[in-house]
């Protein structure tokens, strides 16, 4: 079954839309949360979002984050800030039909529709790099020298856990469509946050992460501790899990809960137990609390990000260690993205089995937990299978 026969008539005539923002260079996000069926959509009218140099400065703040794993000038913490919540909101006012006495959503004069903003998709692809002359022995090799380093920290003693990831390039088909592949990964993967975003400032991003960093509404809040990684097997969760899974995600569930306690937040726990992302496992325990008040929700991100799942530990010392060794910047990669709203319901999670697509290209990402007992061959293979989840979605417009 070809990728346009999966989605709906409908989902195709949105996508050709979404497609369209995209080109445009407007600043939305089109995501759904995991146990919903329908998509949620914002679009803020003018296309620059806004960016913050610390996720504290989202204390206060409601809007669609897109957060980095380390904030620099290049990738600041975005907020876009929507005016239109719906695609047929959007098509009304980018076809003029909007309120004229709304300032709000003024349409933009038609020399800046035919002249629009750099942006990630175009229909001539002949000027992208050619990702083809990567072959998977280069990753090899730039994986296996990482790993060593690693792996040498962690028998030094002065880590518990270090997380590293790898980035995978791949040339894609001019006429590929991130809107088409959104759609498709909802009905793939229904247990995880699934979403597409694009602001100038970040670039365009797709995808489907299984991790929660913060939830909830009206005082009740939820995290997650997720680490630990095995395959599904028939279709089934496993239940045994040996000690490196079991442990590497004893070291999340830890950190968690002792940054909680910091703040004097003593939270319900429940787990671990195995959940399903994709074709994977991985072990979850979950963490509920109250807060007194949700005007500091910035600050908690702050605490909480980046958890030993993305980072290891000890946090700080972890986090320095992979900036100057891990071999490139992860951008927006284990970052997290989300709708924040303290007064309503927020929903953020953390950015993994994901990808940046540019012109005429894709870029993506994955990692895994490495401890002192880690094995290069099960590691390497943890990322290859990582990264299934958004090449399936790339499939059927892969440059051969």
């Amino acid at each position: 079954m070809g990728l346009e026969e999966e989605i709906s008539l409908e989902e195709i005539e949105n996508s050709a839309f979404i497609d369209e923002l995209i080109r445009r260079g407007y600043s939305f996000a089109l995501y759904r949360i995991p146990g919903e069926t329908a998509p949620h959509f914002l679009m803020q009218s003018n296309r620059d979002a806004s960016v913050t140099d610390g996720f504290e400065k989202l204390d206060r703040q409601k809007g669609f984050v897109i957060a980095p794993f380390r904030v620099s000038a290049e990738c600041p913490v975005v907020l876009i800030r929507p005016d239109l919540f719906s695609l047929d909101d959007a098509r009304a006012w980018l076809n003029g039909e909007a309120s004229s006495s709304d300032d709000a959503l003024q349409v933009v004069d038609d020399a800046s529709l035919k002249d629009p903003v750099d942006h990630p998709l175009k229909t001539d692809n002949s000027s992208s790099k050619d990702m083809s002359s990567v072959s998977d022995t280069n990753y090899l090799e730039n994986y296996t020298h990482c790993f060593d380093l690693f792996i040498d920290a962690l028998h030094n003693g002065k880590y518990d856990k270090l997380v590293l990831s790898r980035k995978q390039e791949k040339t894609l088909q001019a006429d590929f469509s991130p809107a088409t592949a959104f759609y498709k990964a909802c009905k793939q993967y229904i247990y995880s946050y699934v979403y597409l975003c694009h602001t100038p400032q970040t670039g365009l991003w797709l995808g489907s992460t299984p991790e929660i960093i913060l939830s909830g509404e009206k005082g009740a809040w939820h995290t997650v501790a997720l680490a630990g990684t095995q395959s599904v097997q028939n279709g089934q969760l496993p239940q045994k899990w040996d000690e490196k899974n079991r442990k590497e995600q004893a070291y999340v569930s830890s950190y968690i809960r002792e940054q909680l306690l910091s703040l004097d937040i003593c939270p319900q726990e429940q787990g671990p137990y195995p959940v399903f992302a994709g074709a994977l496992s991985h072990l979850r325990t979950d963490f509920r609390f109250t807060l007194p008040d949700s005007n500091g929700l910035g600050s908690l991100l702050h605490l909480l990000h980046p958890t030993p799942a993305v980072c290891g530990l000890p946090k700080a010392e972890a986090y320095q260690f992979i900036l100057e060794n891990e071999g490139y910047d992860r951008r927006y990669y284990s970052g997290f993205i989300g709708w924040l709203d303290p007064d309503g319901k927020t929903d953020l999670y953390v950015n993994l089995r994901c990808m940046n697509i540019t012109d005429g290209a894709s870029v993506l990402y994955a990692g895994g937990g490495l401890l002192s007992s880690s094995v290069l061959e099960d590691e390497w293979l943890e990322t290859e299978k990582k990264f299934q989840t958004m090449n399936r979605l790339l499939s059927s417009f892969l440059l051969s």
